[in-house]
């Protein structure tokens, strides 16, 4: 759910088919916060147009116990901004990743 900014998620300890793939980063990609249900690539979406069309620094916290998420929840903001990365470069979503994303998204 969200609270504002914050996006307070649980860990369902399985897959759920379709919830981070590039379709739905295209869908999140096109709404503002508060759009479409709460989901961590809004609040990606978010960080970045804040970052690009209002030039304000962004930070992300992430936190919760052991088992929570954090790295996986991590790893999911970053794919959908190198995703973002690479469309403002001209390339589509579905495009393979570059030897960058790929060394950002396996630290």
């Amino acid at each position: 759910t969200n609270i504002g900014s914050i996006l307070a998620s649980v860990n369902p300890y399985k897959p759920i088919p379709g919830l981070y793939s590039v379709d739905a980063i295209e869908l999140y990609r096109q709404h503002r916060l508060g759009e479409l249900p709460p989901h961590i690539f809004a609040t990606a979406n978010e960080c970045y147009c804040c970052l690009w069309k209002r030039h304000d620094s962004q930070c992300v916290l992430i936190s919760g116990e052991s088992g929570a998420g954090k790295t996986e929840s991590t790893k999911l903001l970053l794919k959908f901004l190198s995703a973002m990365s690479q469309t403002s470069l001209g390339a589509p979503v579905s495009e393979k990743s570059t030897r960058v994303e790929e060394a950002i998204l396996e630290s």
